[in-house]
């Protein structure tokens, strides 16, 4: 990144203090920090009305200090001796740290709680499990004591669906849980245990040659932004999709079995491409988030990898209604589909074109020459993946419905440098909340037929906050709709002031008639919306399900799914 020509805010650059609190609300890698460039910095000041000033000094907490003296452990010391026999000793851990870290996911509101050391939900011991059958018996152990189970997985979670409200058991998969259980070439698959990270998970199907014995290399296909930090078991639990989703399909395409621990016993589901012996079990299972019992491992299908053929393209279009249906003629062309497809509004575009440097290049002036005016113009970037030929056709195809819809080609540059951040944008959110800027993001399905009026009705909610950015962009598409993602940034330091802004905008989605998740999952900060989202009498499906495989409520209780809440606290459809 180049130097700052005038005034640089002190990011915090060095990597958090081990133990502390911000060695567990920052962003992945410890070693790693972004920030903004120098024009992009401006943009933010006049976006905020905000000056150099403002920047001076901190906004809120760093959370350097380090976790101390939280609440102790609730848990009988007698049963803490009981999870050492089943685990080890070295397994099993009541230290507040360790306590804390799995308390809490990635959502704004996590962050500025732990900012402040409030602490609203500890787990009373956390134990780390080598084996399906450790889990198991924790999964017994906890039915036999009556004792509240919750998992941790990656702890990327956007919608507190690992939050441990009522305390209890924690189950940390980062440490022992990413054993290969099986490597199947002939049928193309791969069986893992749920702890397995996506990074880990991709380097060894990548290096299948020397890892398996392989006859070539393979991927999952699988990359969530979160996919650095986020394991196999929260994309199942939370029917999670990765940004080429468009060509290898969401995580429900890709998954052919898996195998829970529950309190009624151990559930295996089928592994065959297809059946037909009543309602799909995998179907039931993936998006339970917990709430029927612990996923243990997962069989999912990996595909040829292919690199070489990548086709990479960006176009800019006038505008979002041209933009939207040049992409749906893309998706229901029946030319194949592409791998990353991804279409972003005006005002996504224009910051944009600064974080991915297009900026700085005579792209600008291009851009500007040809009518393409700022706050109108739409940004459509991807590539393709799969065979040679096919993956040229797409691209062609592409290009094609690109220029009849009067798109301008800027080549595969703009996407090169997406690509280049694709995974670390969210560290942004770090450097950019200690001075009182808060980012997050929710997101939604829409059909082709309404999702111009849902783009529009929830940006308008969305800006009733003053001085306020709201990015969109179109994602994992389909030839009958899309994924819109949101994302909003504004200027705000009190927590139940984000929890009210982020519930109208969850209000907003619902009204507007587009689904509460394409891929975040519910988790307990969505679940009020849920019964009114899927309607009551197929909600009834859900509880029956929680009766019959949890009857006394100890999986990931509090919330999940809407599950265990008050009456009073859910939101339901405006009449």
């Amino acid at each position: 990144m180049k130097p700052y020509k005038d005034f640089e805010p002190n990011w915090v650059k060095e990597a958090a203090p081990k133990r502390s609190y911000r060695s567990i609300f920052r962003w992945g890698d410890p070693e790693f920090v972004k920030y903004p460039k120098e024009s992009l910095y401006k943009t933010m000041k006049d976006i905020f009305k905000m000056t150099d000033a403002d920047f001076r000094q901190y906004a809120l907490n760093l959370g350097e200090d380090e976790v101390k003296d939280l609440p102790k452990s609730q848990l009988d010391p007698a049963l803490i001796e009981e999870l050492i026999e089943i685990c080890g000793k070295d397994h099993v851990s009541i230290d507040d740290y360790d306590r804390l870290s799995v308390a809490y996911g990635k959502t704004a509101y996590d962050t500025l709680r732990l900012r402040e050391k409030q602490v609203d939900s500890l787990p009373d011991v956390v134990v780390y499990p080598y084996t399906s059958r450790e889990v198991e018996a924790v999964v017994d152990f906890s039915v036999r004591h009556k004792i509240p189970l919750y998992v941790y997985g990656g702890g990327s979670s956007v919608t507190m669906g690992v939050e441990p409200t009522k305390g209890g058991i924690s189950l940390d998969m980062r440490r022992n849980f990413q054993h290969v259980i099986e490597f199947n070439e002939v049928d193309q698959t791969i069986t893992v245990q749920s702890g397995m990270s996506g990074p880990r998970l991709e380097s060894l199907l990548n290096d299948a040659v020397k890892q398996f014995g392989a006859k070539r290399a393979y991927t999952c296909g699988h990359f969530p932004q979160s996919f650095e930090y986020s394991s196999v078991g929260g994309w199942v639990v939370t029917r999670g999709a990765g940004q080429n989703s468009t060509y290898y399909g969401c995580i429900t395409d890709l998954v052919m079995g898996q195998k829970y621990a529950t309190p009624i016993g151990v559930i295996h589901t089928s592994t065959y491409p297809q059946e037909a012996t009543g309602p799909n079990l995998n179907q039931i299972m993936m998006g339970s988030e917990g709430a029927f019992g612990v996923l243990t491992e997962v069989t999912l299908k990996i595909f040829r990898y292919m690199p070489e053929n990548r086709k990479r393209f960006s176009y800019m279009f006038k505008d979002w209604n041209t933009a939207m249906n040049a992409a749906r003629e893309m998706m229901q062309c029946e030319a194949g589909k592409s791998s990353v497809f991804r279409l972003s509004d005006a005002e996504e575009t224009s910051l944009m074109l600064k974080l991915y440097n297009v900026d700085d290049t005579p792209l600008q002036n291009l851009l500007e020459m040809k009518g393409f005016k700022e706050n109108e113009r739409c940004l459509f970037l991807g590539f393709t993946d799969g065979e040679k030929g096919y993956s040229a056709n797409v691209a062609h195809k592409i290009k094609e419905i690109s220029r009849k819809f009067g798109g301008l080609s800027l080549t595969g540059y703009v996407t090169k440098n997406w690509e280049k951040g694709r995974f670390n944008d969210p560290y942004l959110r770090d450097t950019m909340m200690d001075f009182g800027i808060i980012t997050d993001t929710l997101e939604c399905t829409v059909k082709w037929s309404n999702m111009a009026q849902v783009h529009r009705d929830v940006r308008e909610v969305c800006h009733k906050l003053p001085n306020t950015v709201v990015t969109t962009h179109m994602s994992h598409c389909y030839p009958q709709g899309a994924n819109l993602y949101f994302i909003f940034i504004t200027r705000m330091s009190d927590k139940e002031e984000f929890r009210r802004y982020h519930s109208s905008i969850l209000d907003a989605i619902l009204n507007a008639g587009a689904t509460m998740s394409h891929h975040h999952g519910i988790g307990k900060m969505f679940g009020p919306w849920l019964q009114s989202q899927i309607g009551d009498k197929e909600y009834g499906i859900i509880k029956a399900l929680k009766q019959y495989f949890d009857p006394n409520n100890l999986m990931n209780p509090g919330g999940t799914l809407g599950l265990d809440i008050e009456e009073s606290k859910r939101h339901f459809k405006e009449r």
